[in-house]
């Protein structure tokens, strides 16, 4: 049989009847449902473990820059310091400090005794009276419930000392000691020099190993480099220590400020401590 030219819009059939143009339809509906299925499922899976991926990637970073990041100035306190009630009311800052190292070129706070250099070590807090502790901020910072207590007709809370001014406080005496200063304190026979020897001696031994321990806890891993120097007639230089060096210091004269504020009263009546009270320790002897 003569093949039949197709005319615009004709279709063929087939022996078996199914039109071309419906095996075509066909396929592209066979087409257009794997798209819409198959397709989709693996898109929606890619899309899954592309944002795993991403949020994978983004949680790593994070955690690499904040292990970059410098420590905050409360991440470093926890750290190297008891808990304080300073810190309820006020921000520790930390500041660069150059050190006044000179050997020979004395401050205020080295030369011999005298009025101007008592007035110096006073003005530190040396000196200061206790502070108030309240008895809830207290017991967060480690006062024990059983250790002295204000009585509570007069506010309650805890008598408490600053640590770091009773440590300069101790250094204070050891200056005061000194062999070129101990006989104008004993005859001013003020503070610690009224008492007898053998009661100033345990007063400054104590003060000197106070000192120890804190330097020893706090040790500086800074190093002191040295220098050259030259005086006059020398013909080659020599070398020495030089102790004029940097330090991250915290804002003492805030901290001081805060426990002058803080003072107990000059002058307190005699029932002002609450008495020790059933279960409460009592040290035999001074501790």
């Amino acid at each position: 049989m003569a093949a039949v030219p197709l005319l615009n819009g004709s279709t063929t059939t087939s022996e078996d009847g199914f039109d071309e143009s419906e095996k075509l339809f066909a396929l592209d509906r066979r087409s257009k449902h794997w798209l819409c299925k198959d397709n989709i499922k693996w898109a929606l899976l890619g899309c899954s473990l592309l944002g795993v991926t991403i949020g994978l990637s983004v949680g790593v970073a994070i955690i690499v820059v904040q292990s970059w990041q410098t420590p905050s100035n409360l991440s470093c306190l926890k750290q190297s310091s008891a808990a304080s009630p300073i810190t309820n009311d006020l921000d520790i800052t930390y500041h660069i400090q150059h050190f006044n190292g000179s050997f020979l070129n004395e401050n205020i706070y080295r030369q011999a005794a005298s009025p101007e250099v008592d007035a110096a070590w006073e003005a530190l807090g040396v000196n200061y009276r206790s502070v108030l502790v309240p008895q809830e901020i207290g017991e967060k910072v480690g006062l024990a419930s059983d250790q002295v207590q204000v009585n509570e007709k007069y506010g309650g809370g805890f008598p408490a000392n600053v640590e770091g001014l009773h440590q300069l406080h101790c250094l204070n005496l050891l200056r005061q000691s000194l062999y070129y200063n101990i006989d104008y304190y004993r005859e001013k026979g003020e503070g610690a020099f009224q008492n007898k020897d053998h009661i100033l001696k345990k007063h400054v031994s104590h003060c000197l190993d106070i000192i120890r321990q804190q330097l020893m806890c706090t040790v500086d891993i800074g190093v002191l480099g040295q220098v050259w120097y030259k005086n006059e007639g020398d013909e080659y230089p020599n070398a020495f220590v030089d102790f004029n060096t940097k330090h991250v210091c915290r804002n003492y004269d805030d901290i001081r400020k805060w426990a002058e504020e803080h003072q107990l009263p000059d002058e307190v009546p005699e029932d002002y401590l609450q008495p020790p009270r059933p279960g409460d320790r009592i040290y035999e002897g001074v501790p």
